[in-house]
């Protein structure tokens, strides 16, 4: 019996001794529920892009509309130089698939050629003709824009999207030379004489309601830079020169007008993220004492 309580009591100063040991130990408290962090977030960003234009108009008047009410047939053909274009913004991206921005957009000067050939008769004399023109045009454009990212691959994230906003089209170096050949008939001979002509128009600029749509792909470097390739169809509304006048300086108070002025543009841009991703930390240890 003595042998069972000497070894019950051994027992019990043991377990008091190691309880003793714990005491004096550091204990971690539970852990604290943390979320992981989201895939993607929110935030701001700047952007700036470069690239090049790919420019066409329906077609140019003269704002005097009985100038051409003697014209019978008319063949128009009008063509623009690529020209450089610039841009900078700023935008907010909401989550991981919509962003918008807002971006000043300088579009560089581009040289213009256009010719008109027709035919038309006046006091009963027929007559055909033809008109050069030469100018140089160049925008501002404005837009806030909205984009929608179709998900990534392997880093890359195809978007489409659409802006809304206004131009500012200048119209500048406008010439006008060109000929008309009546065809005078005396019995059966047809007698043609060519009179030559020239103008000018001063610099003219016009506001427009302007829009465009965007599609691209983006490629994600690192957390903070995004590389994008982009095109853009755009709408720049009609562009105007300044007053016509001849080589006398001769005026009658019209202007020639750009209709319906269109672009295709191929842009390379970049997005600088403003926010920083939200960084992990595991709870801190605590300790007794």
């Amino acid at each position: 019996m003595r042998s069972v309580k000497s070894f019950l009591a051994a027992g019990a100063a043991s377990l008091i001794s190691s309880v003793a040991f714990a005491a004096d130990m550091p204990i971690a408290a539970p852990p604290m529920y943390a979320p992981a962090p989201p895939a993607d977030f929110g935030g701001w960003y700047l952007r700036g892009d470069i690239g090049f234009s790919n420019q066409s108009v329906k077609n140019i008047r003269k704002s005097d509309p009985t100038a051409y009410s003697q014209i019978s047939t008319l063949n128009e053909t009008t063509d623009f130089d690529t020209a450089g274009i610039f841009d900078v913004g700023v935008g907010y991206r909401f989550n991981n698939w919509f962003r918008t921005d807002v971006t000043a957009q300088y579009r560089g000067k581009s040289n213009f050629k256009g010719s008109d050939v027709f035919t038309a008769s006046a006091y009963g004399v027929a007559y055909n003709g033809i008109d050069n023109y030469n100018a140089s045009k160049s925008e501002l454009l404005f837009l806030a824009n909205a984009y929608v990212d179709l998900g990534t691959w392997w880093c890359v994230t195809p978007f489409i999207g659409a802006g809304i906003g206004a131009s500012r089209v200048n119209i500048s170096g406008f010439t006008d030379s060109g000929a008309v050949n009546p065809l005078v008939t005396a019995g059966p001979v047809i007698n043609n004489g060519t009179f030559p002509g020239f103008a000018t128009a001063a610099s003219g600029s016009k506001w427009n309601f302007a829009w465009a749509a965007h599609a691209g792909l983006a490629y994600k470097v690192n957390p903070s830079l995004t590389l994008e390739l982009a095109y853009s169809y755009v709408d720049l509304g009609s562009g105007t020169t300044g007053v016509i006048s001849d080589f006398t300086g001769f005026s009658r108070g019209n202007t020639f007008k750009f209709n319906d002025i269109t672009s295709h543009d191929l842009k390379l841009g970049v997005r600088w993220d403003l926010s920083s991703p939200p960084v992990y930390a595991p709870p801190p240890l605590v300790t007794k004492g």
